[in-house]
């Protein structure tokens, strides 16, 4: 290496941070590609992929707990954008899973509801992931609750 390189690297302070290690975004981002393709093997005996098993299990939750599901609820519901929502739901009801339909009143809108077959599959897949979360994020010293509390304060931050 020439001296040249050995002043540059020594005078390049592009890095607040001594340590990749020691950056919460890269931290971040390693992170989420573990889980993500930790969650990949737990929904595989379940032919779901990741964003097919949140609108799945998305639609079962709001259903229980009362609320009209259409495409854009679920878009907001999950964060997914509407085009990914709406292909993602196509390919979930050419698997018999959900349903989709006009909406009684908005012509715009499209109603969702899940199948008896979607719902089993869903009950399941959600058990998977539920108990493959709590392995994986136990790790955390100050708990799940305190975890999630940070993450929903992340979440909520101006961007």
């Amino acid at each position: 290496m020439q001296q040249n390189d050995l002043t540059m690297k020594q005078d390049d302070n592009t890095f607040s941070v001594a340590r990749a290690e020691d950056s919460p975004g890269f931290l971040l981002w390693q992170v989420t590609t573990l889980w993500q393709r930790e969650i990949k093997k737990a929904l595989a005996p379940y032919n779901l992929t990741h964003s097919q098993f949140v609108l799945l299990a998305s639609t079962h939750w709001l259903l229980l707990h009362g609320s009209e599901v259409t495409q854009i609820v679920l878009s907001q519901h999950t964060g997914i954008d509407p085009m990914t929502t709406s292909t993602v739901l196509r390919n979930l009801q050419s698997k018999g899973l959900i349903r989709r339909r006009e909406h009684d009143t908005d012509t715009r809108a499209k109603s969702v509801d899940i199948t008896a077959e979607g719902r089993e599959l869903a009950k399941k897949a959600v058990v998977a992931v539920e108990n493959f979360d709590r392995a994986f994020f136990a790790v955390h010293r100050g708990g799940l609750p305190a975890f999630n509390e940070s993450l929903r304060a992340l979440l909520k931050l101006p961007v």
